[in-house]
């Protein structure tokens, strides 16, 4: 199971620093800095504040320098195809989709190795998803997408909710890790094409 959560860490990671680091020249154009930066919290935003709330510690990404290096990929593949990437209108979104449907049910099994109870461990696989995509948002002077009309943190939860599901009836954790992610992928995308979203708090 830790192979693939590996695997499936340093997939979400560089799917956050390439919607961290085009989302940042999208709206500001930003200097090679500044788009490492914005990548660079995009990428590791969710998974610290994780880890802090948790209690966990070093932080993932100071003991392991191969998540800082696909981050650096994440950069140097924007820049190299930013022309291709920017031609495709949904390219920001499906990177942040695919980073989210991995980083939620990574950071869902991290609560859970750490004794969280279900709904903790849910929260925190949300949390870890999002997060980053918030404080890059804010940073780059853009209403947050958890906070306007879209299906975004919802589906994170629905995944989460799912895998918890599966895994108590003895589901394999890879296949479940599988279905978990694409569940929140494909609602993820629905939602996007069809311009899905919960009802609002007050009309």
């Amino acid at each position: 199971m830790m192979q693939i959560q590996y695997i499936f860490e340093l997939i979400g990671t560089l799917a956050f620093a390439i919607s961290g680091a085009l989302a940042g020249d999208e709206r500001q154009k930003h200097d090679w800095f500044g788009i490492t930066f914005i990548a660079f919290i995009t990428a590791i935003g969710g998974g610290t504040l994780r880890d802090l709330f948790l209690g966990s510690y070093p932080l993932v990404w100071f003991k392991d320098m191969y998540i800082v290096y696909t981050i650096f990929a994440g950069i140097l593949l924007t820049g190299l195809f930013y022309k291709q990437f920017s031609k495709l209108k949904t390219t920001l979104m499906l990177f942040d989709t695919l980073g989210i449907a991995l980083f939620t049910i990574v950071g869902l099994e991290k609560a859970q190795s750490l004794g969280a109870n279900n709904f903790i461990s849910v929260m925190m696989g949300m949390f870890t998803a999002v997060m980053g995509g918030v404080i890059r948002d804010t940073m780059i002077n853009k209403t947050p997408t958890i906070f306007v009309q879209e299906i975004y943190a919802t589906a994170c939860i629905a995944g989460g909710i799912i895998y918890i599901i599966l895994d108590d009836f003895g589901l394999d954790r890879n296949i479940n890790f599988l279905i978990s992610g694409s569940l929140i992928a494909v609602i993820r995308i629905i939602a996007f094409k069809f311009n899905l979203s919960l009802p609002k708090f007050y009309k």
